[in-house]
């Protein structure tokens, strides 16, 4: 087990190399969306360190050192799941009911308010909205486009087809916007579609589970918002309610776009 390698040398590393142990060790889940390079920088040390910790575990390299990582935190998110399914008793509508309460108290909490309403600006200020997402993240990247689409925001999502996901971005403008959503288990793809518009120029807001997730370090700002469920799978609550606060502050900014496409649904 990875972690046991780590505790067991811990004694024996040096200096950086125990501060990227510790590292590795309180962000596990992140590590297998991230290089040797992302993971250097947001440790504070070098790639060469990555290089040595991983070959001082006995590793041949990083990538070998993230394949085991990935294959544990794979394995405890399936054991977690079959508990969480199997520890379910009582009013299980109340129990999903509540979790959902607080997810939207919690996101409410913490929500950095400044972050907020410059993602309006963003969205506001933008030639062509972009959303993206994959998995249970395409659906919310559905209804982002829906909600900014019925107040007069040009928006698309990004879909698999005829054309890649890169190839998609390459007729990004820099006036564009991507909004991307990330939950777990992240989609690496995702992760990338931000890393290309960014380079870009494009602004990217991400929207995911929390401020260190892999989206944020390709991100001009992270919207943190709660996915917390009873299952293992990520609950859509607090997230949707963010997504309307997006799209009904654009139209409280802007009611000229917002009136003129309600005129298009009146008879």
């Amino acid at each position: 087990m990875v972690r046991e390698k780590i505790r067991a040398l811990h004694s024996e590393l040096s200096p950086n190399q125990r501060i990227l142990a510790e590292f590795i060790l309180n962000h596990i889940e992140e590590i297998p969306f991230w290089n040797s390079q992302t993971l250097a920088k947001s440790a504070g040390t070098s790639p060469a360190t990555v290089v040595r910790f991983s070959q001082r575990l006995g590793y041949s390299g990083y990538p070998d050192l993230r394949e085991d990582i990935a294959d544990l935190v794979k394995g405890e998110l399936n054991r977690e799941y079959v508990s969480r399914i199997e520890s379910l008793e009582g009013d299980v509508l109340s129990m999903v009911a509540s979790q959902d309460v607080t997810d939207i108290n919690d996101t409410l909490n913490q929500l950095n308010r400044p972050d907020f309403y410059r993602s309006v600006d963003l969205i506001l200020g933008a030639n062509q909205i972009h959303t993206a997402g994959l998995g249970v993240s395409n659906l919310m990247a559905d209804l982002m486009a829906y909600q900014l689409n019925q107040v007069g925001i040009s928006a698309a999502p990004m879909r698999s087809g005829n054309t890649s996901f890169s190839e998609q971005v390459a007729f990004f403008q820099k006036d564009h916007v991507l909004v991307a959503f990330s939950y777990p288990p992240y989609s690496e793809t995702t992760v990338e579609i931000a890393q290309l518009a960014k380079e870009k120029g494009v602004k990217v807001i991400g929207i995911t589970n929390k401020l260190a997730s892999p989206i944020s370090f390709h991100a001009d700002i992270t919207l943190a918002v709660r996915s917390e469920n009873i299952l293992f799978t990520n609950a859509f609550a607090a997230i949707s309610v963010i997504i309307n606060a997006l799209a009904t502050e654009c139209a409280h900014r802007d009611k000229g776009k917002a009136q003129k496409m309600l005129s298009y649904f009146q008879p």
